[in-house]
């Protein structure tokens, strides 16, 4: 991002289904925001950066097993320009 200072992103995060689904909204959102906290700690400007937690809702795996719900448990970029 330091080397393009045109890309603008919205960091994504996420969790498994273990607990409750208002809890692990606010965890997803957590860690969004420590990535965000992260990036401009480092020199990324506040303003090219946006979150969002998705909390439980987009799996990327099933949440059937110990290793799947590790793998949910996640932060994703996406590149908006």
């Amino acid at each position: 991002m330091k080397d393009n200072s045109n890309i603008e992103v919205v960091i994504i995060g996420h969790t498994d289904s273990t607990g409750p689904e208002e809890y692990n909204q606010v965890l997803s959102e957590k860690r969004a925001q420590s990535v965000v906290n992260y990036l401009t700690d480092n020199g990324v400007k506040k303003d090219r950066l946006e979150y969002v937690g998705k909390g439980e809702t987009e799996p990327a795996y099933p949440n059937d097993t110990k290793e799947n719900r590790s793998k949910n448990r996640r932060v994703n970029f996406k590149v908006e320009r």
